[in-house]
């Protein structure tokens, strides 16, 4: 004890369940280690705080998940950090955005909400020109449909409380680095002591032995309601990466090895008093916000605090979370919604 050379030191430091689980998302991602964190929101702070000081400049793709923003634009910005977003679309163009100082490039793909794809190679080859770190928050995939790490990212990040979870009944995050980040993700992650309980640890265990399951349950769900969508004469379009109308299709091919169960839609015309005409008529789908379990899920999408990545919508944005539910069911349900307008 005297020399901490023992495993197990103190609860901050890792249990034996939750080092099973980090083993496990270890094999998932091909990363050199993994710390648990209680949320998703968690996982994203912790690594921004390892890498980044006073005086330092980080790239945000500008369709980011609101609490992601929020974060930046608070703690960040109070702590000296220079806070900057970018296109999602921008590609190996983000080389005109990078500074000597910039320390940090933050990709979500696909895009909370509106779903663009971005071309992550491209992006990790500019960055690590000046020395930035990637990371990226590879919620919506998972490591079964993408690796942010066989991509060169440096550090994937996992809102466990969705699909890992698979039952919306936990909070949890996972925050995987590879060789060269590791040591101070893993000191970072001691030094907050913002650990997860191992029994929050265990029931994520037991969500990833159906993962792969229920996702492709999802996946294929989604797909179907998504190609219904398409042809509904009150949507706009639909914004979803496995569609080959979606703007980031091509890449979404070449990258990803396959789509999960979120996406959304646009109607073409109306405002707030519509989509919430609409949600309010639904009766299987939820209002919620955590996606990830067996139940689907609608709400409608805000984007006003988008600084380049405002998008030509005609109307409002819808996005949907397609459970394990019957198809026929839930587009009978999205019918209701579509007639309260």
């Amino acid at each position: 004890m005297a020399t901490g050379a023992q495993k197990y030191t103190y609860g901050t430091r890792g249990t034996p369940t939750s080092e099973a689980l980090c083993k496990a998302i270890d094999a998932l991602e091909g990363s050199a280690g993994t710390v648990c964190v209680p949320s998703g929101l968690a996982a994203v702070t912790i690594p921004l705080l390892a890498f980044l000081s006073p005086g330092d400049h980080v790239l945000f793709v500008d369709s980011i998940y609101n609490p992601t923003r929020h974060f930046a634009d608070t703690i960040l910005k109070r702590m000296g950090i220079e806070v900057e977003y970018y296109d999602p679309e921008i590609g190996a163009a983000i080389a005109k955005l990078m500074r000597p100082n910039t320390k940090v490039v933050f990709t979500e793909s696909p895009a909370s909400n509106t779903f663009e794809v971005q071309d992550i190679p491209a992006i990790v080859e500019e960055a690590h020109k000046v020395g930035a770190i990637v990371m990226m928050d590879n919620t919506w995939a998972t490591p079964l449909y993408f690796k942010p790490l066989d991509f060169g990212v440096d550090i994937s990040i996992h809102a466990s409380t969705k699909y890992p979870s698979g039952h919306a009944d936990i909070l949890f995050g996972t925050i995987s680095a590879n060789e060269k980040c590791w040591p101070q993700l893993l000191e970072t992650h001691g030094t907050l002591g913002l650990c997860a309980a191992p029994d929050d640890a265990y029931q994520i265990l037991r969500g990833l032995r159906t993962m792969g399951v229920r996702l492709e349950h999802h996946r294929k769900s989604a797909l179907e309601v998504a190609h219904w969508l398409e042809s509904h004469p009150a949507v706009d379009r639909v914004l979803h990466p496995a569609l080959e109308s979606h703007s980031g299709h091509e890449i979404w091919k070449r990258d990803f090895k396959g789509s999960s169960g979120v996406f959304a839609f646009v109607l073409k015309s109306g405002g707030r008093q519509e989509a919430h005409a609409f949600l309010n008529a639904l009766e299987i789908f939820g209002l919620g916000y955590s996606w990830g379990g067996y139940e689907s899920l609608a709400n409608e999408v805000g984007i006003k605090d988008r600084m380049v990545a405002k998008g030509d919508y005609p109307g409002p944005v819808i996005r949907l979370q397609i459970g394990l539910e019957d198809v026929p069911d839930l587009i009978a349900d999205l019918e209701k919604g579509f007639a309260a307008i």
